[in-house]
């Protein structure tokens, strides 16, 4: 009996799984089964991370806003700040509020000041 030659598609779905693993070291990178179960791995925790990501700059932004604030210059803390923002209206997000106190800190006790003098 002649072999038979199998077809191409198997291969071409393993160099595909390869190519995604090819910075994988070890085994990680070379054996078919491990590289699928690390290419799962991977995703998860590039998934995972994404939304981490956005939670981590939210902490350092409210951080920053707060230690700027509590330095000198405006006598609140970052909630009562945060709220002042919300009751007159002014729509600045806090990646916005945290390059300002870095950048221009004056700017942010005019705003800040502003927001707490009409409301007392």
């Amino acid at each position: 009996m002649t072999r038979i030659r199998r077809g191409y598609i198997a291969r071409r779905r393993r160099n595909k799984i390869r190519l995604f693993a090819s910075s994988f070291r070890g085994a990680h990178s070379r054996l078919t089964r491990t590289i699928t179960q690390q290419k799962i791995r991977a995703l998860i925790s590039s998934h995972r991370d994404r939304d981490k990501k956005k939670r981590d700059f939210r902490r350092l932004w409210i951080t920053r806003i707060n230690a700027v604030i509590r330095n000198k210059g405006v006598s609140c803390s970052y909630s009562i700040l945060i709220n002042d923002l919300y009751k007159s209206q002014l729509l600045l997000n806090r990646k916005i509020l945290a390059q300002i106190a870095i950048l221009n800190r004056n700017c942010l006790y005019m705003i800040s000041n502003e927001i707490l003098d009409p409301l007392e």
